[in-house]
């Protein structure tokens, strides 16, 4: 079985401080195209920010992005998967708890975040290789 780290272990790992304003967080998606940023505090997983927070916490409520701290926003403790955890649990965890990414990590630290859009480009993939085995 193919292990979840290993579809995002060239990419670099990109976080924020739990200190920093929504803003901030809304600025850095939008230069890496990325729906969920995981949130540290002291160099540990502390919470994870998306999208949907931004806009149902802090957009939808009238609260200001400029001075909102991404800690009071942010779903705090997330689950998050090990570096050996495989693809197929990494998917049964999404599905189960509805959640589109999961932070990856190797006891405390960070190594990486999962989205399903990962895990979907992996099964296309997959996909295209058996139809391209069987065309021959």
């Amino acid at each position: 079985m193919a292990q979840v780290y290993d579809l995002v272990k060239d990419r670099k790992v990109y976080s924020i401080e739990a200190d920093r304003t929504v803003l901030d967080a809304a600025r850095l998606m939008m230069e890496h195209n990325f729906g969920a940023l995981p949130v540290l505090r002291n160099g540990e997983l502390a919470g994870i920010i998306s999208e949907r927070d931004i806009m149902n916490r802090v957009v939808a409520v009238g609260r200001l992005p400029g001075t909102t701290k991404i800690s009071e926003v942010m779903t705090a403790n997330p689950r998050s998967i090990n570096v050996d955890e495989t693809v197929e649990n990494c998917l049964f965890l999404m599905r189960e708890f509805g959640f589109r990414h999961v932070p990856i990590c190797d006891g405390k630290e960070l190594k990486g975040l999962v989205s399903l859009r990962d895990l979907l480009m992996r099964y296309v993939a997959q996909k295209e290789a058996e139809s391209r085995r069987m065309a021959v």
